[in-house]
């Protein structure tokens, strides 16, 4: 039989419990990426020389190396320098890192397309740089960069199933070990399959009514609902 619906019903609820590890790496992966990607981004517009320089080359390295490379560097050569980590904890930190250096070329990207005026206001008011980028700079440059940090979202969640390489029980390596106990693969992961289509359409529509809720806010800043 090639597909066999009972089987497929007995292995949906433990699929269902792995899925929401893999959401959870998602998310804690994504949250890393956006905070330290905004960080790289700010450091690397630094007028300091040695600060730009040395963020600009730890994002190269960054996207210039494997994320599975990655990975297994925070967690088999971490412990070598007394540093161990769980696997989850390993795997969300080598996405947060891996993704956080292309977020960090998108936010520079928004932060060099605010207009110079804005900045030199700024500095007539004699604001500080902490409130300047708080109030007047960060709020214009995240809204025209949030597809693009959407389609990182989703480009992470698809880049989970490589945490099963350091045995982090996330939604693939859960349809593997099905598959071996029964020798059935078709139903396994073919469902898993399917997960990741659906939360990547999903994301994608999220993404897009973000986009469209923070346009209407830019247009219309007191009248947003």
């Amino acid at each position: 039989m090639f597909w066999d619906w009972n089987y497929v019903w007995e292995i949906t609820p433990t699929l269902l419990r792995a899925s929401v590890v893999t959401i959870q790496a998602t998310l804690l992966g994504f949250v890393l990426a956006a905070v330290l990607g905004l960080v790289l981004a700010i450091l690397r517009m630094s007028k300091t020389g040695w600060i730009s320089v040395t963020a600009a080359g730890f994002v190269e390295f960054i996207r210039s190396t494997p994320v599975l490379i990655q990975i297994f560097f925070i967690f088999f050569v971490f412990p070598e320098f007394g540093i161990v980590l769980p696997a989850m904890a390993a795997g969300v930190i080598a996405l947060g890192l891996h993704y956080g250096s292309y977020c960090s070329e998108v936010y520079r990207a928004g932060l060099e397309n605010v207009p110079k005026g804005q900045w030199e206001a700024s500095t007539a008011l004699n604001l500080s740089p902490y409130i300047t980028f708080r109030d007047i700079i960060i709020p214009q440059a995240i809204p025209p960069v949030v597809p693009a940090l959407g389609n990182y979202l989703v480009a992470l969640f698809k880049e989970t199933p490589l945490l099963s390489a350091i045995a982090v029980l996330e939604l693939m390596q859960t349809a593997k070990i099905l598959g071996s106990q029964s020798f059935r693969y078709v139903e396994p992961i073919t469902l898993v399959g399917g997960f990741f289509l659906v939360m990547s359409l999903v994301a994608a529509a999220f993404i897009r009514q973000l986009e469209a809720y923070l346009n209407r806010t830019l247009r219309n800043p007191g009248g947003a609902r």
